[in-house]
């Protein structure tokens, strides 16, 4: 593959992050020489003991934390190097994220609350509401599109929450724990929604999980641990 058309793959690249919390004596390095390609439409699973920095990893890679080195390029930009509403801007354009918990606006309706990130990055509204519904549409939620989250069950309020992240076609979704929330039969069925959608329009997925069963569907699965990250797909996939 030449250079050129292996850089438009990339999705996602991160060189040398390190984030530590405290100064001096008490400096808590969560994060060490963290670095992570991450290709055009591939599944990431990142795994880990509870306050490894996982989060923490996914934050920093949204640009919603600062690391105190490294850098992280979207579509080839620096992403670290920005100022804030350029860096905004780029999230917007590149980014989705799904969280644990759905994080909806509870006064906006299915439809509202999926057309906001393209009506932020300057759709007209008729334009942003043909979007929305068509993703709703896609993840099983054409009948709810003027439902509340109130109106809405656990799992339906997920996958609007889904359907949110992917309207605007990017290159990557940083998923925290996306169905952790959910009971083990939802949370199977969100979780296979989200990669076939994602298959679809060819969006770059990198996901923390605690569960195994679920790390296994991605193509490619990372331990974090103090040393960095480590591939253990072969370990966790046949082990």
């Amino acid at each position: 593959m030449n250079n050129d058309l292996e850089q438009k793959n990339i999705a996602l690249v991160a060189t040398g992050i390190q984030k530590i919390f405290g100064s001096d004596v008490e400096a808590l390095h969560v994060l060490r020489d963290i670095n992570l390609t991450v290709m055009q439409a591939e599944k990431v699973a990142i795994v880990g003991a509870s306050g490894s920095g996982k989060s923490t990893l996914l934050h920093i890679l949204g640009g919603l934390d600062e690391a105190n080195a490294g850098s992280i390029e979207l579509g080839g930009v620096n992403f670290s190097q920005l100022d804030e509403a350029s860096r905004n801007q780029l999230r917007n354009q590149q980014l989705g994220f799904i969280y644990q918990f759905h994080h909806l606006l509870p006064e906006f309706t299915a439809l509202e609350n999926v057309a906001m990130p393209i009506r932020i990055r300057g759709f007209g509204r008729d334009k942003a509401f043909a979007l929305a519904k068509d993703m709703l549409q896609q993840v099983g939620l054409g009948d709810r599109l003027e439902h509340t989250p109130a109106m809405l069950s656990g799992g339906e309020r997920q996958r609007v929450a889904v359907a949110r992240a992917l309207v605007g076609n990017p290159s990557c979704v940083l998923a925290d724990e996306p169905t952790g929330n959910l009971d083990t039969q939802t949370a199977d069925q969100v979780f296979d929604l989200m990669m076939t959608v994602a298959q679809r329009i060819q969006t770059a997925f990198v996901i923390v999980t605690h569960d195994p069963l679920r790390a296994k569907r991605c193509d490619r699965i990372l331990k974090l641990t103090q040393a960095g990250l480590i591939d253990v797909t072969e370990e966790v996939k046949h082990g």
